[in-house]
């Protein structure tokens, strides 16, 4: 448990997993066999029956590994393992391969190979990091987002979650050409989508020939030059994890950067992230994904930083855990989302739950109870 928690955090973090392990270990079984992306009903989707390359479809095998480290219960792995299996589907749609390579397996075949040792799992991660790879701009030392003809010269600032994907490789493989890459795309991003007072450009258009810096567009925020609060969260975090793999000191600040700006956005709002912090008062949209993700980056922070650093992190997470998990967390157990209030992007004006915030929500109580394991 996290030595800087008081013995009545510690027991809400411990009371908070055992609800988690109490619902999933029942969800488990209804979607063993789904790649969940909300609900319809109160049960969960599938989008294995939709779209297999969609992004979010690493998530809900990422959740039932956490679940595993944190429990040791076999039908967490087997449902992991099954939609680790699913996932190979997508390997035989080149065209559905994309910066979210990391979101997909990373958190699917990477958590089982770096716990059992499956050389089938490795070969997926594998060749997940080479497609990855292979999307890098030289030009303009950025990986490309989408495959579509107008996103050819495009950045965005999700692609730092995915980046732990090629440190990986580099380390497995002894071959720093991952890595190099990684840290050529994170110096961009600190340059051209991180903002001075620590917001952030969700997308930056380059021009693919060149590399130039073009224009930023404001993506799924408000609209250009407005603060989108997953964007944010996806830096914080991003930038962290590049920390956590390089040591280069320049991630770490930057990190603290984004955060300090996070947690400040927060006071007006008692700890809940609104889906953008620079968007009209009315309609209140919030994102609770955005919550949960940044949270995780403020407890990776804290790994990192100097004892007397480490408090203000872990309380800022604990904040906004405790203040979703009050407000917007369901535990009913027929009913198969936890986190409720999520938002795919501003102008889609519709609160639902995203597995991806059940994902990140799991995740921040798994690192207050084992400071030590990272996802990633």
């Amino acid at each position: 448990m996290n030595n800087y928690l008081s013995k009545e955090n510690q027991q809400w973090v411990e009371e908070t997993w055992n609800k988690l392990d109490k619902k999933l270990s029942k969800v488990t079984l209804r979607s063993k066999n789904k790649l969940p992306y909300s609900t319809v009903n109160g049960g969960h989707d599938n989008r294995a029956e939709t779209d297999i390359g969609w992004w979010t479809n690493g998530f809900w095998g990422g959740l039932n590994w956490l679940m595993y480290v944190g429990t040791g219960k076999e039908i967490y792995k087997e449902t992991a393992v099954c939609s680790e299996e699913m996932l190979d589907g997508v390997f035989d749609i080149p065209k559905r391969l994309d910066h979210d390579a990391g979101f997909i397996w990373h958190l699917t075949a990477g958590i089982d190979y770096r716990l059992t040792g499956n050389e089938q799992s490795f070969n997926r991660n594998y060749k997940a990091a080479m497609s990855l790879m292979s999307r890098f701009n030289m030009r303009g030392n950025f990986i490309r987002a989408w495959n579509t003809d107008e996103a050819k010269g495009w950045s965005i600032i999700d692609c730092m979650m995915n980046l732990p994907l090629l440190y990986w490789a580099s380390n497995a493989l002894k071959d720093d050409r991952f890595t190099q890459i990684a840290k050529a795309h994170a110096d961009m991003a600190m340059q051209q989508h991180i903002r001075p007072d620590g917001s952030v450009n969700h997308i930056v258009v380059h021009n693919p020939d060149t590399g130039e810096f073009v224009e930023s567009r404001g993506g799924q925020g408000y609209g250009v030059g407005s603060s989108w609060s997953r964007g944010c969260a996806w830096a914080l975090y991003g930038f962290a994890l590049s920390y956590a793999y390089t040591n280069e000191e320049r991630y770490l600040d930057t990190a603290k950067k984004v955060a300090h700006y996070f947690i400040s956005c927060l006071s007006l709002t008692e700890w809940l992230p609104l889906t953008d912090f620079r968007s009209p008062e009315t309609p209140v949209l919030y994102d609770s994904t955005a919550g949960a993700c940044a949270a995780c980056g403020l407890l990776e922070i804290a790994k990192h930083v100097s004892e007397y650093e480490k408090r203000l992190y872990v309380d800022a997470a604990l904040k906004i855990l405790q203040a979703m998990e009050k407000s917007w967390c369901n535990w009913e157990e027929n009913e198969d989302s936890i986190l409720q209030m999520g938002m795919l992007k501003y102008d889609y004006m519709q609160q639902e739950p995203i597995i991806y915030g059940d994902y990140f929500f799991a995740e921040a109580i798994l690192k207050l109870k084992n400071p030590k394991f990272s996802a990633w």
